[in-house]
């Protein structure tokens, strides 16, 4: 047996109802952001910035990085291109090696793609 239920009525009034929310970022701001988390959405990728960042020099060779995080030399350099085209590091050829290291405003990048979201801005 099917039971029908009562239909109500929806609130026309704008005061009626819950009020719509501001605009939040727009599309440029929201792309740019979710290009920044989408390189930090590996776990590899967020070990090898740590890295990088704790280097003593300051930047870290591509022969380095493949032993910490287990990976092969290709695939490390996979996930170094992602991090470079986020703009958190920077990559510097030297004789057959590349050299990373942590990019200038690279902190602020991630501190604005945070602030932004929970912002609305």
């Amino acid at each position: 047996m099917t039971t029908l239920l009562p239909l109500v009525d929806t609130p026309t009034a704008a005061g009626d109802c819950c009020t719509p929310g501001t605009a939040g970022v727009d599309a440029a701001q929201a792309s740019k952001v979710a290009r920044t988390f989408k390189a930090l959405a590996d776990p590899a990728r967020v070990r090898l910035l740590s890295i990088v960042a704790a280097a003593p020099d300051g930047d870290a060779c591509i022969c380095d990085l493949t032993e910490p995080v287990g990976l092969s030399q290709p695939t490390v350099s996979h996930h170094m291109r992602q991090l470079v085209e986020a703009g958190l590091v920077t990559r510097e050829q030297r004789g057959k090696w590349a050299h990373f290291a942590v990019a200038p405003g690279a902190r602020e990048l991630l501190a604005a793609s945070t602030d932004s979201i929970l912002s609305g801005e």
